[in-house]
């Protein structure tokens, strides 16, 4: 145990003093830049899809890092052995990952049901002589009350700038959902080009939505029994061994190196395992337009 911390004290010693010992390249730089970038829209997309656009994505990255500082510390203080600890921090970071997921996947199975209801009211707008700014501007009002607030500050945007393409562009931004995107899509070319199909658009539109809705709806409740099914197997052995590991006995055996490597191999099949339980499982995503 001595030689683990021993060896940990060190690796961070070395990481800590590496800008100074290795100075990065150009080339290098510009990699690193680069990817950070990418992980920055990657948890700018998250975040929109789950409702919280206006969090900034350093904000994911604390609550990432708070998330496994705590649960860390509370296996270490549990039990002592800091194979667990670090495996209770991995698994801890990856909380409000899981957490925006799974809030984006409720918001867009609530949504689903509301966009044909959305569409049928600029339907009605539309063929009351409303023009386009109005007829979606009216939903703020009109519209599903979960929708109304991103529709009531699109009318805001369009009183304060008057300009249709960046208040929509914002409003797209704040819903972030795929079938609102193939809703202002339609109304943004029928705002640019004109014509006459903008009603019978939007009812083909809404018909095609209503019955995706509904056999995405049938398959996901026949897939979610076995989905749960899946998830309690994987974590129910690192229920048990948390239970063991209170024990002094069985901290000192899985802080030993053969614990550790059961540990250790147990995590990657447990993941791995976990991954492929989702990828056979998953249902193909519609994907965005223009976002």
């Amino acid at each position: 145990m001595i030689l683990l911390l021993g060896a940990l004290l060190g690796a961070g010693l070395l990481l800590a003093s590496s800008p100074w010992l290795w100075p990065r390249a150009r080339g290098e730089r510009a990699v690193r830049e680069a990817r950070a970038g990418a992980l920055s829209r990657r948890a700018t997309a998250l975040l929109e899809s789950a409702g919280h656009a206006h969090v900034a994505p350093r904000v994911l990255g604390v609550a990432i890092l708070a998330c496994a500082a705590l649960a860390s510390a509370i296996a270490w203080l549990a039990t002592g052995a800091a194979p667990l600890a670090l495996l209770a921090g991995a698994a801890a970071a990856f909380a409000p990952v899981v957490w925006l997921r799974s809030r984006s996947a409720r918001l867009v199975r609530q949504r689903r049901a509301l966009w044909p209801d959305v569409c049928d009211l600029l339907v009605g707008s539309v063929r009351a002589g409303l023009a386009l700014p109005d007829a979606v501007a009216v939903l703020g009002e009109s519209a599903p009350a979960s929708l109304r607030p991103a529709f009531a500050q699109f009318d805001r945007d369009m009183r304060a700038s008057g300009h249709f393409p960046s208040s929509i562009d914002r409003l797209k931004q704040t819903l972030a959902d795929p079938m609102a995107d193939r809703i202002i899509e339609t109304l943004r070319m029928a705002r640019e080009v004109g014509g006459t199909e903008l009603v019978p658009v939007l009812r083909a539109l809404s018909t095609s939505i209503r019955s995706d809705a509904t056999l995405r709806g049938e398959v996901e409740s026949r897939q979610s029994w076995t989905r749960g099914a899946a998830v309690l197997g994987v974590v129910a052995p690192w229920v048990v061994l948390g239970m063991l590991s209170l024990r002094p006995e069985g901290a000192e055996a899985y802080a030993s190196p053969t614990g550790m490597a059961l540990i250790g191999v147990g995590a990657v099949v447990s993941f791995v395992s976990y991954r492929v339980m989702l990828r056979i499982g998953r249902l193909p995503e519609p994907r965005r337009w223009f976002a």
